[in-house]
Protein backbone atom coordinates (compact mmCIF):
# COMPACT_ATOMS: atom_id res chain seq x y z
CA UNK A 1 0.00 0.00 0.00
CA UNK A 2 2.96 2.56 0.68
CA UNK A 3 4.40 1.97 -2.91
CA UNK A 4 1.27 3.68 -4.05
CA UNK A 5 0.94 6.41 -1.84
CA UNK A 6 4.40 7.12 -2.82
CA UNK A 7 4.68 6.76 -6.40
CA UNK A 8 1.32 8.94 -6.24
CA UNK A 9 3.57 11.66 -4.47
CA UNK A 10 6.25 10.88 -7.19
CA UNK A 11 3.76 11.42 -9.60
CA UNK A 12 2.84 14.68 -8.59
CA UNK A 13 6.44 16.01 -7.75
CA UNK A 14 8.29 14.65 -10.56
CA UNK A 15 5.51 13.05 -13.07
CA UNK A 16 6.65 9.60 -14.84
CA UNK A 17 10.16 9.41 -13.13
CA UNK A 18 9.16 10.50 -9.99
CA UNK A 19 6.06 7.22 -9.53
CA UNK A 20 8.75 5.15 -10.82
CA UNK A 21 11.04 5.95 -7.91
CA UNK A 22 8.48 6.32 -5.30
CA UNK A 23 7.05 3.32 -6.15
CA UNK A 24 10.04 1.53 -6.20
CA UNK A 25 11.45 3.31 -2.25
CA UNK A 26 7.34 2.74 -1.32
CA UNK A 27 8.04 -0.92 -1.99
CA UNK A 28 10.82 -1.01 0.29
CA UNK A 29 8.74 0.44 2.53
CA UNK A 30 6.19 -2.04 2.69
CA UNK A 31 8.67 -4.59 3.14
CA UNK A 32 9.79 -2.94 6.24
CA UNK A 33 6.78 -2.11 7.72
CA UNK A 34 5.09 -5.30 6.45
CA UNK A 35 1.67 -5.45 7.17
CA UNK A 36 1.27 -2.39 9.67
CA UNK A 37 -0.24 -0.40 6.91
CA UNK A 38 -3.69 0.51 8.70
CA UNK A 39 -2.90 4.09 8.62
CA UNK A 40 -2.04 4.31 5.28
CA UNK A 41 -5.33 2.25 3.73
CA UNK A 42 -7.28 4.47 6.20
CA UNK A 43 -5.51 7.59 4.46
CA UNK A 44 -6.38 6.25 1.00
CA UNK A 45 -10.16 6.03 1.82
CA UNK A 46 -10.33 9.48 3.73
CA UNK A 47 -8.94 11.81 1.08
CA UNK A 48 -10.92 14.72 2.72
CA UNK A 49 -8.30 14.17 5.93
CA UNK A 50 -5.39 14.09 3.78
CA UNK A 51 -6.11 16.87 1.71
CA UNK A 52 -6.32 18.55 5.09
CA UNK A 53 -3.03 17.81 6.29
CA UNK A 54 -1.57 18.99 2.78
CA UNK A 55 -3.16 22.01 2.56
CA UNK A 56 -2.44 22.95 6.36
CA UNK A 57 1.26 21.95 4.82
CA UNK A 58 0.66 24.00 1.94
CA UNK A 59 -0.36 27.18 4.01
CA UNK A 60 2.39 26.89 6.14
CA UNK A 61 4.95 26.71 3.73
CA UNK A 62 3.31 30.14 2.39
CA UNK A 63 3.76 31.53 6.12
CA UNK A 64 7.19 30.37 6.04
CA UNK A 65 8.39 31.89 3.22
CA UNK A 66 6.41 35.32 3.60
CA UNK A 67 9.71 36.78 4.59
CA UNK A 68 11.64 35.74 1.92
CA UNK A 69 13.52 33.23 4.36
CA UNK A 70 12.84 29.78 5.23
CA UNK A 71 13.96 29.17 8.52
CA UNK A 72 14.81 26.20 10.53
CA UNK A 73 13.30 26.61 13.24
CA UNK A 74 9.60 27.21 11.82
CA UNK A 75 10.41 24.13 9.63
CA UNK A 76 11.14 22.18 12.84
CA UNK A 77 7.93 23.52 14.33
CA UNK A 78 5.97 22.06 11.64
CA UNK A 79 7.87 19.14 11.53
CA UNK A 80 7.56 18.77 15.66
CA UNK A 81 4.16 19.55 15.74
CA UNK A 82 3.05 16.71 12.71
CA UNK A 83 4.84 14.05 14.38
CA UNK A 84 2.98 14.81 18.19
CA UNK A 85 -0.13 14.60 16.82
CA UNK A 86 -0.22 12.29 13.92
CA UNK A 87 2.69 10.45 14.55
CA UNK A 88 6.26 9.79 12.81
CA UNK A 89 5.52 7.35 9.99
CA UNK A 90 2.36 9.27 9.03
CA UNK A 91 4.31 13.02 9.32
CA UNK A 92 7.06 11.67 7.23
CA UNK A 93 4.42 10.63 4.23
CA UNK A 94 3.48 14.29 4.65
CA UNK A 95 6.81 15.57 4.73
CA UNK A 96 7.98 14.50 1.37
CA UNK A 97 5.19 16.67 -0.40
CA UNK A 98 5.87 19.74 2.21
CA UNK A 99 9.71 20.34 1.39
CA UNK A 100 8.32 20.75 -2.41
CA UNK A 101 5.61 23.10 -1.16
CA UNK A 102 8.40 24.99 0.29
CA UNK A 103 10.42 25.28 -2.44
CA UNK A 104 7.43 26.83 -5.12
CA UNK A 105 7.32 30.17 -5.80
CA UNK A 106 3.73 30.46 -5.84
CA UNK A 107 0.49 28.71 -4.25
CA UNK A 108 -2.94 29.76 -4.62
CA UNK A 109 -4.28 30.44 -0.94
CA UNK A 110 -8.17 30.45 -2.30
CA UNK A 111 -7.38 26.86 -3.33
CA UNK A 112 -5.85 25.81 -0.50
CA UNK A 113 -8.43 27.44 1.14
CA UNK A 114 -11.63 26.10 -0.53
CA UNK A 115 -11.52 22.77 1.71
CA UNK A 116 -11.64 23.91 4.75
CA UNK A 117 -14.31 26.80 3.87
CA UNK A 118 -16.46 23.69 2.50
CA UNK A 119 -15.71 20.91 4.73
CA UNK A 120 -15.14 21.88 8.31
CA UNK A 121 -16.94 24.13 11.06
CA UNK A 122 -15.71 27.57 11.37
CA UNK A 123 -14.09 27.00 14.58
CA UNK A 124 -11.35 24.72 13.29
CA UNK A 125 -10.94 27.64 10.71
CA UNK A 126 -10.08 29.66 13.55
CA UNK A 127 -7.52 27.15 14.44
CA UNK A 128 -6.03 27.21 11.51
CA UNK A 129 -5.05 30.54 11.64
CA UNK A 130 -3.79 29.53 15.62
CA UNK A 131 -1.45 26.92 14.17
CA UNK A 132 -0.42 29.32 11.28
CA UNK A 133 0.29 32.42 13.97
CA UNK A 134 2.56 29.47 16.17
CA UNK A 135 4.49 28.64 12.55
CA UNK A 136 5.28 32.29 12.16
CA UNK A 137 6.57 32.52 15.62
CA UNK A 138 8.54 29.72 16.10
CA UNK A 139 11.71 31.49 15.23
CA UNK A 140 10.50 34.23 18.53
CA UNK A 141 9.93 37.48 15.91
CA UNK A 142 6.89 37.91 13.88
CA UNK A 143 7.54 40.03 10.58
CA UNK A 144 5.07 42.38 9.30
CA UNK A 145 4.99 40.35 5.98
CA UNK A 146 4.36 37.00 7.60
CA UNK A 147 1.66 39.29 9.42
CA UNK A 148 0.24 40.05 5.86
CA UNK A 149 0.30 36.59 4.86
CA UNK A 150 -1.96 35.20 7.45
CA UNK A 151 -4.37 37.76 7.25
CA UNK A 152 -4.84 37.07 3.44
CA UNK A 153 -5.05 33.46 4.46
CA UNK A 154 -7.31 34.40 7.74
CA UNK A 155 -9.33 36.48 4.89
CA UNK A 156 -9.99 33.67 2.51
CA UNK A 157 -10.68 31.24 5.34
CA UNK A 158 -13.62 33.67 6.00
CA UNK A 159 -12.18 34.15 9.15
CA UNK A 160 -13.90 37.78 10.66
CA UNK A 161 -11.87 40.26 11.52
CA UNK A 162 -12.13 40.48 15.15
CA UNK A 163 -11.20 36.86 15.56
CA UNK A 164 -8.31 37.44 13.97
CA UNK A 165 -7.15 40.45 15.96
CA UNK A 166 -8.21 38.05 18.81
CA UNK A 167 -6.09 35.57 17.49
CA UNK A 168 -2.81 37.84 17.00
CA UNK A 169 -3.22 39.48 20.26
CA UNK A 170 -2.52 35.87 22.05
CA UNK A 171 0.66 36.12 20.11
CA UNK A 172 1.52 39.84 19.67
CA UNK A 173 1.63 41.25 22.91
CA UNK A 174 0.67 44.91 24.03
CA UNK A 175 -0.60 46.38 26.70
CA UNK A 176 -4.23 46.12 25.47
CA UNK A 177 -3.42 42.94 23.98
CA UNK A 178 -5.80 40.85 26.95
CA UNK A 179 -8.77 43.33 25.83
CA UNK A 180 -8.06 42.22 22.41
CA UNK A 181 -8.24 38.54 22.81
CA UNK A 182 -11.86 39.43 24.20
CA UNK A 183 -12.77 41.65 21.32
CA UNK A 184 -13.55 44.23 23.79
CA UNK A 185 -11.69 47.71 24.21
CA UNK A 186 -10.36 49.45 27.41
CA UNK A 187 -13.58 50.85 28.16
CA UNK A 188 -15.64 48.14 28.19
CA UNK A 189 -17.78 48.13 32.09
CA UNK A 190 -17.00 45.25 34.40
CA UNK A 191 -20.60 43.38 32.91
CA UNK A 192 -19.16 43.85 29.74
CA UNK A 193 -15.89 42.06 30.54
CA UNK A 194 -17.72 39.74 31.98
CA UNK A 195 -20.21 39.08 29.39
CA UNK A 196 -17.30 39.13 26.49
CA UNK A 197 -15.56 36.60 28.54
CA UNK A 198 -18.10 34.02 28.72
CA UNK A 199 -18.80 34.67 25.05
CA UNK A 200 -15.20 33.74 24.14
CA UNK A 201 -14.81 30.99 26.39
CA UNK A 202 -18.32 29.25 24.81
CA UNK A 203 -16.55 30.13 21.00
CA UNK A 204 -13.13 28.99 22.08
CA UNK A 205 -14.28 25.84 23.91
CA UNK A 206 -12.91 22.62 22.87
CA UNK A 207 -15.96 20.89 22.44
CA UNK A 208 -17.13 23.57 19.32
CA UNK A 209 -14.73 22.23 17.52
CA UNK A 210 -16.56 19.56 15.68
CA UNK A 211 -13.14 17.48 15.28
CA UNK A 212 -11.39 14.52 16.65
CA UNK A 213 -8.17 15.60 14.79
CA UNK A 214 -5.21 16.07 17.63
CA UNK A 215 -3.58 18.94 16.53
CA UNK A 216 -6.85 20.89 16.11
CA UNK A 217 -8.04 20.01 19.56
CA UNK A 218 -4.65 21.15 21.13
CA UNK A 219 -4.88 24.71 19.68
CA UNK A 220 -8.64 24.88 21.31
CA UNK A 221 -6.95 24.27 24.11
CA UNK A 222 -4.37 26.56 24.34
CA UNK A 223 -6.90 29.22 23.06
CA UNK A 224 -9.23 28.68 25.43
CA UNK A 225 -6.39 28.78 28.42
CA UNK A 226 -5.35 32.47 26.52
CA UNK A 227 -9.15 33.29 26.72
CA UNK A 228 -8.93 32.99 30.55
CA UNK A 229 -5.58 34.31 31.64
CA UNK A 230 -6.38 37.73 29.60
CA UNK A 231 -9.71 37.80 31.48
CA UNK A 232 -7.60 37.16 35.12
CA UNK A 233 -5.46 39.46 33.50
CA UNK A 234 -8.55 42.27 33.24
CA UNK A 235 -9.86 41.31 36.66
CA UNK A 236 -6.38 41.92 38.75
CA UNK A 237 -5.87 45.05 36.52
CA UNK A 238 -9.09 46.09 37.75
CA UNK A 239 -9.06 44.60 40.97
CA UNK A 240 -12.03 42.83 40.27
Amino acid sequence: MIKWIAAFFGYFLFRFPGALLGFFIGGMMDQLFGGSTTFFQTRVSNSTTGNFQLNLLALSALVIKADGQVKAQELQFVRNFFIANYGRVEASILFETFNEQVKKEVQNISALTQIFVTRTAYETRLQIVHFLFGVANADGTISQTELDKIQQIAAALGIRVADYESIKAMFLKATDSAYKILEITPEATAAEIKKAYREMAKKYHPDKLQSKDPALVKGAQEKFQEVQKAYEAIQKERGL
